[in-house]
C-alpha cells in the first residue's frame, strides 16, 4: 500500500472533522492542555490543535506538564493506559467541586456541575473515606513567570467576580487542575460545544477522569543505557544555540505553528521525552544532544552569532538552493531525489522517528518527518550544522544531533532505542500486517504479550483475520519484493483486468516501486478505464478471476466504498478520518505464484505437495477515470510529500485533496482538475500520467517525477 496509508487491517477510527477557530472563544486562562492523539487521524489532529491555539489555549506536548488532557478515550482503564503509554502513571483521585456560585451575567444555558463529591465516590465504587480527596485552592500556575500558564489572566478574573465569558471554564479548571501533579481528562466534545456556545463551558460536565501523577511501579521495564562515548575531533567549542532569523523564517514559523502549535521557551517540538516511559537519562551522553546533565560529555557544537545569517548566507556555506532561500515549507514544492547524500544520517533520524511513533509521540513523529524530508531534499552532503539550521523544518535540535554523530560516530538516542526492550517488542508487533502502533502498545502493555508465541497461545481468537494472517506469514511479509517480481505480479493483474473488461483498461504500479525502490514491502497497483461504467464493481471481478487461476490465497479486504457512492468524489464533510485510504474501491490480498519449477514432479509424487513460493501482500486499487490523476498522485509520493500535498491544497488553495478527487472547502463543490484542461484543448487525459500532470498543474505545482518525491 502507499507509504502514508494506515495498515490495511486496522479499523479506521471515527474522527469528527476538527473545528474551525472561533475568535470569540478565549481559552487563554486555562492551565496547559495536552491533546491525546489516540483515535485522531493526523490531519484532524493538526486542525484540532490549531483551533485550540487560535482560541488562545496553551498547548503542551509534554504530558507531564499538562493539567488538562483532551481525549477521545472514554473508559477510565483505557484513559489510564493511554496516559501510561505517554509516560504518565496516575492514580485516580476525587477533586472537590467548585463552591463558587455563578455570576448573574454567566449565560443561563451553562450546564450545572455534573456531580457532587459524594456522587463521584459512588461512581468509583468507594465510600467517601476510601476516595483520595484533593483540596486544591490554587487559582493559577505557581510559576508567575511562566508564559504558558498565563496566571495574569486567571487571577484577575477571579478577583473581578468572573465577569468575562470565559470565567466559568477558568474558574473550573484553575481551581481543580492547576496544581502540579494533578491532571484532568475531558472529552474533546468540550471544545466543540464551547466553540458553538461562544464561551468556555465548565469542565466538570465533560470530565472522564481525574488523577495525580505517581512514580512508575517497580518491575516495569526500563531502558538499558548505552556506554559513555569518548569524543574526537570536535567541530568547535560550545553548545549550538543559534537564534538567527534565516530567509523564509516567516514561512518556517508558520509551519512550526501548524505542526507544533504554541511554541514557547519550554517547548521542544522534537520532544523532551526519553523512550520507555520518559525514564531519566542515566548516562553522560544524552539523546537530547546537548540538553542533558553533563555537558562535558556531549559533542561540542558551533556557537553561531545572530549576525551570520543576516543576509541568509554564511561564508562557509555552499550556495543554498532556491527553496532554502525562500523558506519553502511544503515538500510537494521541491525536488527530493531517491538517493540522498545524507542518507546515513537520515536513516538514524528515521530510527528515532519510528520510536516516537511506537511511543505515541505524534508531535515528535511530525517534527522528525519534516526535518527528514528537508534533509533528503538538500542537494549537498551536510558538513556543518549551520547548513542544517538553514533548512526549513530543521532547528538546533537536529543540528546538535548531527554534531554528536559527527564527533562520536553515534547518536545516543539511537543507542538507547536499540537497547530498549520495550521498543524491541513494540516494533516486533508493529511489523505484523494489520497491527498499527496503537494495537502494538495494546498487545504489550494491556495484554502483557512479549513475542509472537504469546499472541498465538493467549490471544489468537481475539485477533482479526488480517492480523492472524499477518502472524502466520510474518517472516514472509517482511521479505522485500524485488522490482522484477513486482512487475510480474502487476502484469498478471493487468491481464485479468483486461479479461474481465476489455483492452482499454489501464493500470499502473504506484507506491515505492514507482519512486524507484529496488525492493518493496508490498505491491500497490491502480486500475482504471476511460469508460466510467467499466470501473463500477470491477474489483470484485478481478479478484474472482485471480482466485480462479490460483494467484490469491486469501482476500483480506474487498472494499466497494467508491462503487457504493456512485464513484463520486468523497464528500467534504464525511464525519470520518483518513486521507484517501478508504475512499476508493480496493482489494487487499495475499498473493502466491501458483507455479514452481518442480511442480509437475512434486504433485505426481504427492498430490498434496505444498507450494514453496513465498506469500506477498498485494493491494489492488480502482479509480474512476475522472479522477485517476488524483489517485495516482495520492499513491505515488513519500509519506511527507503526500502529507504536504494535502496541506498545500488546504492552506494555499482552500481545497480538500484525497485519492478520490478535490473539493472546495468553502462550498463543498468538486474541483475538476482533469477535465476541460486548456483553451483549445478539451476532453479527458489519455493516460494516467497525463491525468496526474494535470493535477499538479491545476494545483499550481511544478510536476515532480515519482523518483523526485522520496521524502520518506
Amino acid at each position: 500500500m502507499a507509504d502514508d496509508d494506515p495498515p490495511s487491517s486496522q479499523t479506521l477510527q471515527d474522527s469528527s472533522p476538527a473545528p474551525a477557530s472561533n475568535s470569540t472563544l478565549d481559552l487563554s486562562g486555562l492551565p496547559p492542555i495536552f491533546v491525546s492523539a489516540t483515535h485522531f487521524e493526523t490531519d484532524d489532529l493538526h486542525e484540532y490543535e490549531e483551533g485550540l491555539v487560535n482560541a488562545g489555549a496553551t498547548l503542551t506536548y509534554d504530558i507531564k506538564e499538562a493539567r488538562i488532557v483532551l481525549s477521545k478515550a472514554s473508559r477510565k482503564p483505557r484513559i489510564q493506559f493511554d496516559l501510561r503509554a505517554k509516560g504518565l502513571w496516575t492514580e485516580e483521585v476525587v477533586l472537590p467541586e467548585d463552591s463558587t456560585t455563578q455570576d448573574d451575567d454567566v449565560p443561563a444555558s451553562l450546564p450545572p456541575t455534573k456531580k457532587r463529591k459524594l456522587e463521584q465516590c459512588e461512581s468509583l465504587g468507594k465510600d467517601e473515606s476510601q476516595a483520595i480527596v484533593i483540596d486544591d485552592e490554587s487559582t493559577a500556575s505557581e510559576d508567575e513567570g511562566d508564559a504558558r500558564a498565563k496566571p495574569e489572566r486567571a487571577a484577575p478574573l477571579l478577583r473581578k467576580g468572573l465577569k468575562e465569558s470565559t470565567a466559568p471554564a477558568v474558574r473550573d479548571a484553575s481551581l481543580n487542575t492547576a496544581s502540579e501533579g494533578f491532571i484532568r481528562v475531558i472529552k474533546v466534545d468540550w471544545f466543540d460545544q464551547s466553540k458553538a456556545a461562544g464561551y468556555a463551558l465548565p469542565l466538570n460536565a465533560f470530565t472522564t477522569f481525574q488523577g495525580r501523577q505517581i512514580e512508575k511501579p517497580a518491575g516495569e521495564a526500563t531502558p538499558q543505557p548505552g556506554t559513555q562515548i569518548k569524543h574526537s575531533k570536535p567541530i568547535t567549542a560550545t553548545t549550538y544555540t543559534a537564534t538567527a532569523k534565516k530567509p523564509g523564517d516567516d514561512n518556517i514559523l508558520e509551519r512550526a505553528r501548524e505542526d507544533a502549535p504554541k511554541a514557547t521557551s519550554h517547548f521542544d517540538r522534537f520532544g523532551k521525552r526519553r523512550f520507555n516511559h520518559h525514564a531519566s537519562t542515566t548516562t553522560g551522553a544524552s539523546w537530547e544532544a546537548g540538553q542533558g546533565k553533563n555537558n562535558s560529555q556531549y559533542a561540542h557544537l558551533l556557537q553561531q552569532s545572530t549576525t551570520e545569517h543576516d543576509d541568509g548566507q554564511s561564508s562557509d556555506l555552499p550556495e543554498m538552493p532556491e527553496w532554502v532561500k525562500q523558506g519553502v515549507k511544503y515538500a510537494c514544492q521541491r525536488l527530493t531525489p531517491k538517493d540522498s547524500l545524507n542518507e546515513t544520517f537520515i536513516s538514524l533520524l528515521k530510527q528515532i522517528k519510528l520510536a516516537r511513533l511506537l511511543t505515541n509521540d505524534e508531535i515528535g513523529v511530525r517534527a522528525y518527518s519534516t526535518s527528514i524530508a528537508s534533509l533528503a531534499a538538500y542537494p549537498y552532503k551536510v558538513i556543518t550544522p549551520r547548513e542544517i539550521m538553514a533548512l526549513p523544518g530543521c532547528d538546533a535540535k537536529i543540528a546538535n544531533i548531527f554534531v554528536e554523530w559527527v564527533n562520536t560516530g553515534k547518536i545516543q538516542a539511537v543507542e538507547d532505542i536499540e537497547a530498549d526492550e520495550d521498543l524491541r517488542v513494540l516494533r516486533l508487533f508493529y511489523e505484523i500486517w494489520g497491527v498499527g502502533a496503537t494495537t502494538a502498545r495494546d498487545f504489550y502493555y494491556d495484554r502483557g504479550w512479549r513475542d509472537l508465541d504469546d499472541i498465538v497461545e493467549f490471544g489468537w481468537s481475539t485477533l482479526s483475520r488480517v492480523q492472524q494472517i499477518g502472524v502466520k506469514y510474518y517472516d514472509e511479509f517482511l521479505d522485500p519484493i524485488p522490482r522484477a517480481e513486482v512487475a510480474q505480479i502487476a502484469d498478471v493483474i493487468h491481464r485479468h483486468a483486461v479479461k474481465v473488461r476489455d483492452d482499454k483498461v489501464q493500470s499502473m504500479i504506484v507506491g515505492g516501486y514507482r519512486r524507484g525502490k529496488e525492493a518493496c514491502g508490498d505491491v500497490d497497483m491502480i486500475v482504471s478505464h476511460p469508460d466510467e461504467s467499466q470501473t463500477l464493481n470491477i474489483v470484485n471481478d478481478i479478484v474472482a478471476s485471480l482466485e480462479e487461476e490460483g494467484w490469491i490465497t486469501h482476500t483480506l479486504l474487498l472494499s466497494l466504498t467508491s462503487t457504493n457512492r456512485g464513484q463520486q468524489t468523497l464528500a467534504f464533510r464525511t464525519g470520518g478520518g483518513g486521507h484517501g485510504f478508504d475512499t476508493l474501491d480496493k482489494a487487499l490480498v495475499v498473493w502466491q505464484d501458483p507455479h514452481w519449477p518442480t511442480q509437475e514432479a512434486d504433485l505426481a509424487a504427492n498430490p498434496k505437495a505444498k507450494n514453496p513460493n513465498i506469500h506477498r501482500r498485494v493491494d489492488i486499487i480502482i479509480s474512476t477515470w475522472r479522477t485517476v490523476g488524483c489517485a495516482v498522485a495520492g499513491w505515488s509520493g513519500g509519506t511527507t510529500f503526500q502529507r504536504d500535498l494535502r496541506r498545500y491544497a488546504k492552506n494555499v488553495k482552500g481545497w480538500k485533496f484525497d485519492s478520490s478527487g478535490v473539493r472546495d472547502r468553502g462550498n463543498g463543490e468538486v474541483v475538476d482538475l482533469e477535465g476541460f484542461y486548456k483553451k483549445g484543448v478539451g476532453g479527458r487525459a489519455k493516460t494516467m500520467e497525463e491525468a496526474e500532470r494535470r493535477v499538479f498543474e491545476g494545483m499550481g505545482l511544478v510536476f515532480r517525477e515519482p523518483w523526485e518525491r522520496c521524502t520518506g
